[in-house]
């Protein structure tokens, strides 16, 4: 399963690992099935909808973190068994973490990266949980102790810098100063290559330091989070060391950069017929991503030996910050994490492929000499030089003493300069550490008041990020939302965060809470408008989709773990509040629709970020709402199966009641936009929203038509020729009743007219062979809620029968809430087959009702592969002339057949009249007599 670290030392290949997690909670409650198996370093993945197709993939780790674990009294995640197959965070910076600080400790620069879907266990792996210490603070620990080992050899020293890349800006997250308008430049330099202007670079001199560093840094990431509405999983986040080595004795100086890089999820959007979004590529947030893959796609060609090939560093910042880490000077890792669960198979699969096209890549790694100790050997040469003219200058007398003071004036500058190089350090130490007492001080007084008194505690989707931010309620009277002008105040930012939000007040050891008016307030998953007293662990939801979680007094606390009321529990509640609750439904099912299931994660994940851009909507005076809907929720195809569920959102214009429904995929690129138009707004920039140009405005979208819902009419009474007239009840995608359909199917003759009860027949397979005319009858649909809605809009009816490749449309109906469609269609099959009667005997017609707006183009129905009679009636049996040809060939045959024997037959006369003639001419031969009516030969 592992390799020896030494392995990774001598190649500048980048080395790639991938981890598979365990199960979490959602995955566990919808009784999700691993289908991923691993043996050695081998890794195969198996397709959850057909068991036969498998992939499999080698990489230079494998590491199997799923199951065969248990947790001791210490809370560290542990192999059930010694030697077990289970992969701990030891083991894996055993492997990973030890190869890194090597090559740093010898000069070089080393590079890991991070890659998986959001929740495949990125950020356990880096970073770590509780007593599960990642590989970013575990290599910290070690590199200070290998520093404090060697501190009699060589001078050490340590920087760290913390960035996050959110949208194409770079945001530096340890900068004390406000944050620089549209980000910090990168810039590039000969010999730095791409580089950060201005990121704060903070000199270390322990593991603790960094740490508090990296929680400083944490905080500053979640708040600007909260501030910009940004989504973490969508941010990258970058951690460098820089190592500086000073081996005065050898007169070597070495110096690396170790970059420790958190990638934003890589979800896999699937880009297919309307999900194929006309913005998606224009979206900045899915730029670095997908220029990443492009890198790495490009390197892998180079490795391969194809030539000529452009690689896109430059397209965004991410890959101008990773150029050295990818082809260039540093010794990489990548560790790609991965879900086991086949409702994550897509994603998975997506990943694995990206590790692979990785490991082709080649770096060109060198040891790195810094340019300010080489200024330093060549002051003490030039100084020795100087020594030496002095002591010669000495011998000559009088005559140099001119020259003497010019060159002690050179030797005092130079020995400043190399003592200011050398003080250099210790000074930036020195404010560092004095900022970091700053910070520990704060750090001491946040858990004082922890025992203190109450508080709120930010949760967040990103798990690393929930718990950083502590807002405390001391007793009296309290205001919370964006003013923080009062001494009595709790400033708190984010979208639908009103200036004056809400009150806590806290009497007797009591906290209640009382939103403010035009505020919204959800406890629990319930909204609230009057005072509610708040209990231990109570959800709190303010605005949009600011979520903490209230940590009553330290009586009240016990022994609680928290961890469990993640961001999904908090929404998971939200959605069952509004009726949506599959989760509990599927909890030990093995027989729940896994399309359902997915549904479900889609539903509560994309129910924050609806509630977000109906806020930016409010906001910027669009007049737009946008809903949660599960598509085909309570509907079935023509044999009465459950469809495949899925999450789309419905964007109605409150003004114009004009609708669109958007795929997931396409709402979360247009939010994506939304984001960039509503910071521009905030901020005081670009177009205003009037003058906007419609097709740029992703609040917009042509308007097409819609699916309102379907009605079954089952077929079984045309097997029999029995006419059947029915009012069919037409459900929308939720199961609401859309409208009453009056339809009737009339069995007829060839000309259209009906056929009587005498035609009846008493078994199907009478027809076999025979021709089945029959007319549908559409005749009127009633009490249409889309109309209802709203007086100019207009319907249609759609439906594709049998073999039929292209739908039929009734014409359009406007303005009527009970239109008279009055519409026939005259259907035939010309030869009925068994497979015709087989679909007549269990299946159903399912008629779409299909909505229409003003401005929207009418659906017609295509004549591309329809076949009709010409008469005009459509012939719903494809394959007849197949039918046809398969008889004509059956009769051929059978002619064949028969003409055969009768060949046979003559031939075998002939033989028998043969054989005597044979024995008569034999005879004669052997009589000397000539057998009769034979002539003499001359």
């Amino acid at each position: 399963m592992r390799a020896k670290a030494a392995d990774m030392q001598g190649k500048d290949c980048v080395k790639v690992a991938v981890r598979v997690r365990p199960f979490n909670k959602r995955e566990r409650d919808a009784g999700s099935r691993c289908i991923i198996s691993m043996a050695s370093s081998s890794i195969t993945i198996q397709d959850p909808r057909n068991a036969q197709t498998r992939r499999s993939f080698c990489f230079d780790y494998a590491y199997w973190s799923h199951s065969g674990f248990t947790r001791d009294p210490g809370g560290l995640y542990l192999s059930e068994e010694a030697g077990g197959r289970y992969a701990d965070q030891a083991s894996v910076f055993q492997d990973l973490g030890e190869g890194i600080l090597h090559n740093a400790l010898q000069g070089y620069n080393a590079t890991l990266l991070a890659y998986g879907q959001t929740g495949s266990g990125k950020s356990y792996s880096m970073v770590g949980y509780g007593p599960n210490k990642g590989l970013v603070p575990t290599l910290c620990d070690r590199l200070f102790q290998a520093v404090k080992g060697k501190q009699d050899s060589r001078q050490c020293q340590v920087f760290f810098s913390m960035l996050e890349i959110y949208n194409e800006q770079v945001v530096d997250l340890l900068s004390r100063g406000s944050r620089a308008l549209g980000g910090l430049r990168v810039r590039e330099e000969q010999q730095r290559g791409f580089y950060v202007e201005g990121l704060r670079t903070v000199p270390c001199d322990s593991a603790q330091q960094v740490e508090q560093l990296m929680e400083q840094g944490t905080r500053t990431r979640t708040t600007a989070a909260t501030h910009m509405n940004a989504n973490s999983s969508r941010s990258h986040m970058l951690i460098i060391l820089q190592l500086k080595q000073i081996l005065s004795k050898e007169s070597i100086t070495k110096q690396s950069n170790i970059n420790l890089v958190d990638l934003a999820g890589s979800e896999r959007q699937r880009a297919s017929g309307s999900e194929a979004d006309r913005l998606k590529e224009g979206t900045a947030i899915n730029l670095s991503l997908t220029t990443l893959g492009n890198v790495i796609s490009a390197l892998a060609d180079v490795a391969v030996g194809k030539k000529a090939v452009h690689i896109p560093y430059r397209v965004s910042v991410l890959t101008k910050l990773l150029q050295s880490a990818l082809g260039g000077n540093s010794r990489t890792v990548m560790i790609a994490t991965l879900s086991p669960a086949d409702i994550c198979y897509e994603e998975s699969l997506s990943t694995l492929r990206y590790a692979e096209r990785a490991k082709r890549i080649q770096n060109r790694a060198v040891v790195n000499e810094s340019p300010t100790e080489r200024l330093v050997k060549e002051l003490k040469a030039e100084n020795a030089r100087l020594q030496n003219r002095l002591s010669r200058l000495g011998q000559e007398g009088r005559r140099a003493d001119e020259e003497t003071k010019e060159i002690r004036q050179l030797l005092t500058h130079n020995e400043l300069q190399i003592r200011a190089i050398q003080t250099l350090w210790e000074q930036h130490l020195q404010e560092a550490l004095k900022d970091w007492e700053l910070q520990y001080a704060s750090i001491t007084q946040e858990r004082r008041m922890m025992q203190m008194h109450p508080y709120i505690l930010n949760i967040n989707e990103d798990a690393q990020l929930s718990g950083v931010v502590k807002l405390f309620i001391p007793e009296g009277e309290w205001d919370i939302g964006l003013a923080d002008a009062s001494p009595r105040s709790i400033l708190i930012k984010g979208l639908g965060i009103q200036e004056r939000h809400a009150t806590f007040r806290n009497e007797q050891r009591q906290v209640a809470l009382t939103p403010l008016a035009g505020s919204k307030v959800i406890v629990n998953g319930n909204p609230v408008s009057q005072t509610t007293e708040l209990q231990h662990l109570d959800r709190l939801i303010l605005g949009s989709n600011s979520t903490y979680l209230f940590i009553g007094y330290p009586s009240e606390r016990g022994s609680d773990d928290w961890s469990r009321y993640d961001y999904d529990y908090f929404h998971s509640e939200l959605a069952a509040a509004e009726g949506i609750n599959l989760g509990e439904t599927a909890a030990g099912s093995s027989q729940t629709d896994p399309s359902l299931l997915a549904a479900f994660y889609d539903y509560i994940k994309l129910m924050p970020m609806v509630a977000e851009a109906n806020q930016m909507s409010q906001e910027l005076n669009k007049g737009v709402l946008f809903k949660v809907e599960i598509k085909n929720l309570a509907l079935s195809d023509s044999k009465g199966h459950d469809l495949e569920k899925e999450i789309v959102v419905r964007v109605t214009s409150i003004e114009s009641k004009q609708v669109w429904v958007w795929s997931k995929v396409k709402f979360v690129n247009r939010k994506f936009l939304m984001e960039e138009i509503y910071q521009q707004h905030q901020a005081g920039e670009g177009l205003s929203m009037a003058a906007l140009p419609r097709e740029k405005d992703p609040f917009w979208d042509p308007l097409e038509p819609l699916l309102l819902g379907s009605a079954h009419l089952w077929l079984q009474s045309l097997a029999f020729r029995i006419p059947l007239e029915e009012q069919l009840e037409v459900l929308g995608s939720e199961g609401t009743e859309e409208a009453i359909l009056q339809t009737q199917l009339v069995p007829c003759t060839s000309t259209g007219l009906p056929l009587g009860e005498e035609d009846i027949l008493i078994d199907p397979s009478e027809l076999l062979g025979r021709r089945l005319d029959f007319q549908l009858v559409l005749e009127q649909c009633c009490g249409l809620r889309w109309i209802k809605a709203c007086r100019n809009r207009g319907v249609q009816i759609g439906f594709r029968l049998f073999e039929c490749s292209q739908p039929l449309y009734t014409p359009a109906v406007w303005h009527n809430v009970n239109p008279l469609l009055d519409h026939r269609f005259h259907l035939a099959c010309l030869h009925s087959s068994q497979r015709l009667l087989h679909y007549l005997q269990n299946s159903a017609l399912v008629l779409e009702l299909w909505g229409l707006q003003e401005g929207c183009p009418a659906l017609t129905s295509s004549m591309e592969g329809v076949k009709m009679t010409t008469e005009g009636i459509f012939i719903i049996d494809q394959s007849v002339a197949a039918d046809t040809l398969t008889v004509n060939l059956s009769s051929s045959m059978r002619a064949l057949q028969e003409e055969l024997e009768e060949l046979r037959s003559a031939n075998s006369s002939l033989k028998k009249e043969n054989h005597s003639l044979r024995e008569q001419v034999h005879a004669a031969r052997s009589g000397g007599v000539r057998p009769a009516g034979s002539q003499a030969v001359c």
